[in-house]
């Protein structure tokens, strides 16, 4: 029955690897194995030997693993390999026999793992949200046909105007924190949209058009691998169908904001997540409707260009060299996720912008408060997540305390507060309220609700038991230690299974061991709650001091009529109640004093038997702990229940406690790193005095270096600066350094400079670098193309483009042209601020007549004996020499090489190859 039940969840889950937990009489999870073709296909992906396991109809395929491994797979299965991974639990058909060996146990699916649906896996990422996007069309009968009796061309017409026209819907959220988003965006900043928001996994509906589908996952390559199918049987659910699984209902009236696309995408969503979770509860917060124009908008290209979040070396997120590693300064985990949102997604609202500079000017009025804030926050716990834990029954008693702590900690944060002159008692009239703004300090202060929260840290802190739960987790540590080194030696093992057999036999030797060890002292338990938490607690433990004192007794007894002082009463899985004496004095006199007991197990030196007196009190005994263990259980439910009570301040305090993290974040970064607050308003001036790359400064100091700071005065007088001058004389820094600037102030940071004044920006885009995609047939040059042409088309007159040696993967001539029309299609059509660096001179001749173009370069400064050193420092003007050569000499390229190349220069120069050219004449054989 058992093999039946795993094939037929084998069948049922067939893209997912399905592992099955097993579970002793005692409860007690052993391992996890995986059957059938999953044993053969992950089995030595894990690093797991596939054996057999012989069934009375045959015999089948298995990889088993103890189950204190489980993370470790998960981790290779669902983030590194990205698969599906369905659970499945053994449970007691009738509980009253989950006690007795032997007994048939049926086995459930309790949950699938996806890379989108994580919860509290160690492995997660806990500076990162573990976003789970669902994407969905306006409609998709607008699609393309992919009908083989369309013309290939004609589909692609039809799909190009699905682009152009179609709204897209997006939902995402995260199950690990709760976090719910929509929007509706158009198709063709679908790809801007999905880099800003970074989904570990996006799920479309398996009815999606083929060639709707295949754009889409275009849009996502080279991470086409986080694409997952749903059948979307709820799209046209309505939003009110959602409220289940929401902390508190969308409200009637605001029903209607969300638009039809934005509901089809949100229902395949959680559809998706109650399939994945399969019956587990979830409470998720109400959905954050996302307008298109509240955020500035960077693309993919952008984020890989400007190193945003990652470096375009590693791909590590948040690695060194990338604008979030440079500067983070948060210290709590929820914190980091924030910020990183803030960074991805700037605001465009100079209201939020300069309500975040607020908070960090304040701040730095009072390094106190920065210091004592900080220090508290590092004592707090990732509260949103723990919070979420709860929503979903799965809290355990360290999440109880980890929530003490973190609320107490959000106390002593308001005690800060006041203590530093923060918080004003001053009343305001009404009539006053218009022109009465709270220092930012003060609406954070506000903003912390602590009444229930505070009731729900004192019933923990009366509940649960600190002490012994400390030492419940030393002893596991231990256990766990132990069973590890066994379990390595087994994993590692050649032989086969019957080779293996001798190992396990020790594995379990030890592990009943360790029970024996366990239960050697009945009245040794280490309860998780106080034996004051509940007036039955308390009753329970009063009686089970009573039986505990009667053992003491009749242990006593027995000792002095059998003459043993060594006797105890103990309990081994194996044997169950027994009277044990060690020693052959004590093992020989308990023979002649008890001649009729049976005997459990002896030996020369030692001697188990059972007493009948024992047999009964230990039942007694045990019986009297289960009751204390179901009752702690009800006072943990009852503690669960309590927190989702408090589920909606709790998560407003901890969005006080990350803005609070981010504002001490950027006032500390702004103190160590002499950054200023810059001045945002409407205007399209780019206003930079003094301004310095928040990454390349760090690098160039950590080597002894200083970096050369530039003004940049784009904008209004001058849309566009052409910029020139030599290979490696910082050009790429300084377009990259202003688009940072802008990225940092609209987050809400000060930023590197001497002073700053930015017009809001809606969109930033860079073409910058060099490369090539050959699965996808396309050429350097033909990648270059793309990324302009999306630049070209979007671009809008409040956007700030960043571009780089447009053209150089062609001819000259045609390089020369096509970075010409590029700029000219910049000035005229887009007229927003363009940093556009070339080394191809002529570009400044051919747009002499731009009028709010403004030419400034870099240069060298060479010495009589032949040295040169860069002047990063900008000036107005064309350089019209890239000093190619001398960075060709720097990187050690053979000296004859570089005369010959001296020599090819010169003749271009004077025209000699020019000349050979057009006197040469094509022969007949050519």
């Amino acid at each position: 029955m058992g093999v039946l039940q795993l094939q037929q969840q084998h069948d049922q889950f067939t893209i997912c690897c399905t592992l099955q937990s097993q579970k002793q009489v005692v409860e007690k999870q052993d391992d996890g194995p995986l059957y059938f073709e999953h044993a053969e296909k992950y089995g030595p992906l894990l690093n797991i030997k596939v054996a057999q396991k012989k069934i009375n109809a045959g015999s089948v395929p298995m990889a088993g693993f103890p189950f204190f491994q489980l993370d470790r797979f998960l981790k290779i299965l669902v983030q590194d390999l990205y698969k599906h991974v369905a659970i499945s639990e053994e449970f007691a058909k009738d509980v009253s026999t989950k006690a007795k060996s032997g007994e048939p146990l049926e086995r459930r699916v309790t949950r699938v793992i996806t890379p989108g649906t994580l919860i509290d896996e160690k492995f997660m990422d806990p500076y990162a949200n573990n976003f789970l996007l669902a994407v969905h069309p306006l409609d998709q009968s607008c699609s393309p046909s992919t009908s083989t009796h369309v013309p290939a061309e004609v589909r692609t017409d039809v799909l190009n105007a699905t682009r152009a026209t179609n709204t897209v819907g997006l939902a995402w959220l995260d199950v690990s924190t709760g976090d719910f988003f929509t929007q509706a965006v158009p198709f063709s900043t679908l790809a801007s949209s999905i880099a800003r928001i970074g989904a570990r996994e996006i799920v479309l509906s398996d009815g999606l058009e083929g060639q709707l589908r295949q754009s889409i996952s275009d849009l996502l390559d080279p991470d086409s691998r986080l694409l997952t199918y749903h059948n979307a049987r709820f799209t046209r659910s309505p939003i009110s169908s959602w409220a289940s699984m929401l902390e508190t209902p969308v409200p009637v009236e605001d029903e209607g904001s969300f638009s039809p696309e934005e509901i089809a995408a949100g229902s395949i969503l959680l559809a998706y997540v109650r399939d994945k979770l399969q019956g587990l509860g979830i409470k998720l917060q109400p959905p954050v409707r996302r307008q298109e124009n509240e955020c500035m908008s960077i693309d993919k290209n952008t984020m890989r260009g400007l190193e945003v979040l990652e470096t375009s070396k590693d791909g590590v997120a948040g690695g060194k060299g990338s604008l979030l590693h440079t500067v983070r300064r948060t210290v709590t985990k929820s914190g980091a996720r924030l910020l990183r949102d803030w960074i991805a997604s700037p605001s465009t609202s100079i209201q939020t912008i300069n309500k975040r500079l607020d908070l960090v000017s304040q701040l730095l009025e009072s390094e106190s408060t920065i210091e004592n804030v900080v220090n508290l926050l590092r004592r707090s716990y990732d509260c949103q997540r723990l919070v979420q834990k709860f929503s979903m029954g799965r809290g355990d008693a360290d999440d109880l305390v980890a929530l003490l702590k973190t609320i107490e900690v959000m106390n002593s944060i308001k005690k800060v507060l006041e203590s530093n002159g923060h918080v004003s008692e001053t009343k305001h009239p009404s009539t006053d309220k218009e022109l009465f703004k709270p220092q930012p300090l003060q609406d954070l202060y506000g903003r912390l609700l602590l009444d229930g929260p505070n009731e729900l840290a004192w019933r923990i802190s009366q509940a649960i038991d600190e002490e012994s739960l400390m030492q419940n987790h030393r002893r596991e540590e231990a256990e766990s230690a132990n069973l590890a080194s066994i379990a390595q030696g087994v994993l590692q093992s050649d032989g086969s299974a019957e080779e293996q057999e001798p190992i396990a036999a020790v594995l379990r030797s030890r592990e009943l061991n360790r029970n024996q060890i366990e239960q050697d002292s009945v009245d040794g338990e280490n309860w998780i709650m106080r034996k004051t938490a509940s007036s039955t607690l308390q009753n329970l433990h009063q009686s089970l001091l009573g039986l505990l004192q009667e053992k003491e007794e009749l242990t006593l007894t027995l000792r002095e009529q059998i003459g043993a002082p060594s006797l105890s009463l103990r309990w081994t899985p194996g044997s169950g109640h027994i009277c044990h004496v060690k020693g052959s004095k004590d093992v020989r006199q308990s023979t002649r004093a008890v001649v009729a007991a049976r005997d459990a197990r002896s030996t020369k030196s030692t001697r188990t038997f059972y007493n009948s007196d024992w047999t009964s009190l230990g039942g007694r005994i045990d019986q009297l702990k289960l009751q204390v263990r179901a009752e702690e259980q009800r006072v943990l439910y009852d503690l669960r229940e309590r927190v989702v009570l408090n589920l909606a301040n709790l998560r407003r305090n901890a969005a006080v406690l990350d803005e609070l993290d981010i504002g001490c974040a950027f006032a500390t970064l702004a103190n160590e790193e002499g950054f200023v607050r810059p001045v945002v308003n409407t205007s399209k001036a780019h206003r930079i005095i003094g301004g310095r790359h928040p990454t390349v400064k760090v690098g160039l100091e950590e080597q002894g270096r200083t970096f050369v700071r530039n003004d940049c005065f784009v904008g209004e007088r001058e849309r566009v600066w052409l910029i020139t001058g030599p290979n490696m004389g910082g050009k790429s820094t300084f377009l990259r350094q202003n688009a940072l600037l802008s990225i940092l102030a609209q987050a809400g940071s000060f930023v590197p400079a001497d002073h700053a004044e930015m017009g809001i920006v809606d969109q930033i885009f860079t073409r910058v670098g060099s490369a090539d995609n050959l699965y996808k047939d396309q050429s350097t040059f033909m990648v270059e193309m793309l990324e302009t042409a999306v630049i070209l088309h979007q671009a809008t007159p409040r956007s700030f483009v960043i571009m780089d040696e447009i053209g150089r993967g062609t001819t000259p001539e045609d390089g020369i042209a096509v970075a010409f029309a590029c700029l000219h299609h910049l000035y005229h059509r887009s007229q927003c601020r363009t940093l556009f660096a070339t080394h191809f001179h002529i570009i400044a001749d051919l747009a002499r007549d731009f009028a709010c173009l403004g030419c400034y370069c870099t240069d060298v400064a060479e010495s009589p004996t032949g040295s040169f050193s860069y002047l990063h420092r900008l000036r107005r003007g064309v350089n019209r020499q890239s000093h190619a050569l001398k960075v060709a000499r720097l990187a050690g390229i053979p000296d004859s090489a570089i005369h010959t190349a001296q020599a090819v220069l010169e003749s271009l120069k004077s025209g000699l190859f020019q000349q050979a050219g057009a006197n040469s004449q094509p022969t007949a054989s050519s």
